[in-house]
């Protein structure tokens, strides 16, 4: 199935330049052809081109499926974006088909990588959205102190930081901790026949998590006693060291397979 981003209106749909070079240009539909749409909050749409221009085609609006390949927990990577910057971006790629809601880049005290531009990311993050048949594109937020994070962002559901703590504070791992909080029912997802569409199967509000992960010099020991203070579980992702963004996807895939 191949997807494409547009602004709902109503009942069409517009696509932008890129996305409409390439579903005219490179596919080459062609007006009356049925095309799959995401808003990028959630709903796909099935639609009906109507409007072929290579610059801005439009298409109607034939059927909606909200939360389309929805997962049944809300999941935000505060993480620390890394010295190479393709690091980083491997893991806003990788974290988005696993599935995440937002991603905070953040900075340390020992942040290698001080300044972080989160255009790019915001494309990385489409284009995977779509590659992994996900109507809901994560969030790439601007870059947040990590003091700044814990003091200002609301305090909401489960918040976990993976940080060494030297031996001084017990901590548990990450399958644990979801474990104690979330305890597993199974069954919580509903696949279609061919497996494409997905969805959740309760309105129930979905469990709000929130994993820290420190740069590559690890967060400061001022930065994980606020952490701490501010009510972060002290967590663990195995005994391999693992570098920034393998840690952080480690967290996101630890989530995903919880709750499938």
């Amino acid at each position: 199935m191949e997807l494409f981003y547009g602004i709902f209106s109503g009942n069409t749909a517009v696509l932008d330049d890129a996305e409409s070079g390439h579903c005219i240009r490179v596919l080459r539909h062609r007006c009356g052809d049925e095309i799959h749409v995401i808003d990028g909050l959630g709903t796909m749409a099935r639609c009906r081109l109507v409007d072929d221009s290579p610059k801005k085609a439009v298409a109607e609006v034939e059927e909606r499926f909200p939360r389309w390949g929805d997962h049944p927990y809300r999941l935000t990577l505060a993480c620390c974006p890394t010295k190479n910057n393709d690091r980083f971006e491997w893991l806003v790629e990788k974290a988005t088909e696993v599935g995440v809601d937002r991603i905070i880049p953040l900075i340390g005290e020992r942040s290698e990588r001080r300044i972080y531009k989160s255009d790019r990311a915001r494309k990385i993050a489409l284009a995977a959205a779509k590659q992994s048949l996900k109507a809901a594109v994560p969030e790439i937020t601007e870059p947040l102190s990590v003091k700044d994070f814990l003091t200002k962002s609301p305090a909401e559901g489960l918040r976990l930081i993976a940080y060494c703590f030297e031996g001084e504070t017990l901590r548990t791992s990450i399958r644990a901790a979801l474990q104690e909080h979330f305890p597993a029912t199974g069954g919580t997802r509903a696949y279609t026949a061919d497996d494409e569409q997905r969805s959740v199967t309760s309105d129930e509000a979905l469990p709000q998590i929130t994993v820290l992960i420190g740069p590559e010099g690890d967060f400061s020991p001022e930065e994980a006693r606020l952490a701490l203070e501010k009510g972060c579980l002290p967590i663990h992702l195995g005994p391999s060291r693992l570098r920034t963004e393998t840690a952080a996807l480690t967290a996101a895939e630890a989530v995903y397979l919880h709750f499938l």
